[in-house]
This record gives structure tokens, sequence and C-alpha cells, in this order.
């Protein structure tokens, strides 16, 4: 548990620039205090004690702002980043090394049993505000640009954006692709209205020419 603990710790001084000491990081990190209260409840949850889990997670929504359900399966090196309104479903499944800004959510789309929150693979990164919903999975090494909404699967080493969520590029594949800095993230709608404008001069263009 400790040995958790502190790797916990030097991950968010890998990824937060603003964390300064140790103290701080301790007693002023909610996402490090949701961890830490869902490693607790997630194991209460597996031994079957439902209700003690539940209330660990719900103390844990109360003074956190984040809400993970005891059933979620979390890796390591998991940050969040903020975290105030975080929601993460029950069947949720989160690989290694997963980044997640405020106002994330892992959710279901239905009443369906089993199977029916997220898969995120490991070295992920999800923008702020970005809503990931039902059994749908993303791949390894993915970001999802904030605001986006993502209802069907998402490959590795992809970057997807929009509402519904579209990939703009694939790392290796496509020369388009882009890490999260979302000043440089492309618009593929924007995109297909700029290519449109461009035909529709053209095509005017060609039809003056005629006259």
């Amino acid at each position: 548990m400790f040995g958790r603990l502190k790797e916990d710790i030097r991950t968010i001084f890998e990824r937060d620039p603003a964390a300064k000491s140790y103290l701080e990081v301790i007693l002023c990190y909610p996402g490090l205090h949701a961890v830490i209260c869902h490693r607790i409840a997630h194991g209460l949850y597996r031994r079957r004690w439902y209700v003690a889990a539940r209330l660990i997670s719900q103390i844990s929504r109360f003074f956190t702002g984040i809400e993970i359900h005891p059933g979620a399966a979390i890796g390591r090196r998991f940050f969040i980043d903020h975290g105030s309104g975080i929601v993460i479903g029950e069947t949720t499944e989160i690989g290694d090394d997963v980044t997640l800004y405020q106002g994330v959510t892992l959710g279901g789309t239905g009443k369906d049993k089993g199977k029916r929150h997220p898969t995120i693979g490991n070295n992920v990164t999800i923008g702020s505000g970005a809503k990931i919903l039902g059994p749908i999975s993303i791949g390894h090494n993915a970001k999802i640009g904030a605001g986006a909404v993502v209802v069907r699967c998402i490959p590795p080493n992809s970057t997807a954006v929009g509402v519904p969520a579209h990939v703009v590029g694939r790392e290796g594949i496509d020369e388009t692709y882009v890490d999260l800095n979302h000043t440089d993230i492309p618009d593929p709608l924007e995109d297909e209205i700029r290519e449109l404008e461009k035909r529709i001069r053209e095509l005017e263009r060609k039809l003056f020419s005629i006259d």
C-alpha cells in the first residue's frame, strides 16, 4: 500500500508542474485522496462488502467531488488532475498510466446488466469534460480531446475530438497526428467546411469562365 502511495505521488510530480512539495500533494490533491479511498473501497467490494465499499466511495465523493464506483478496476499510476465532477462507473476498466482531467465521465448508456462502461487502455489521456459512454474500448496511447463525446471504440495511438468524437489522426499512420495540445487539435467539421468552400469557389470560377 505504501509502495503504491509513493508511486502515485511520483506520478503527480511527473505530470503536474504545479506540485511543489510532498506535503502539498498529500494534503491538497483530491485526485490522490480519491484514488486512495477507491483502493480501499475496491478491496471491500471484491470481498462482497458492498455497503461498506459504497459508503467509503460516497464519503470520498463528498470530500473530493470525484465519484468512483468501488467496482471499477483501476491500474497503476492513475492521475486525476483537479478532478471536480469526474464520474467513473461500476464496470469501468482503466489501464496503467492513465490521466483524467476535470469533468470526465466514464459512464454507461442504459440499464443493461453486465459490462456497460468503458475499457480504457494504457497511457491514455482524456481531456476536460469528455464523456466516454458505453462498453466501448479506448486503445493504448489514445488521446481524447476536451468536451468530446465518445460512443464508439477508439483505436490505439489515436487522437479523437468532437461530438460525437471522430479520430483526427493516428501516430505512425497519419502525419496529422498531434498530442493532446488543445491549441493544435484539428477540427474535422471545420476541415470539411473549408474543403466544401474550396470546391464551391472552384465551381463558381469554372461557371463564370464559361459565361
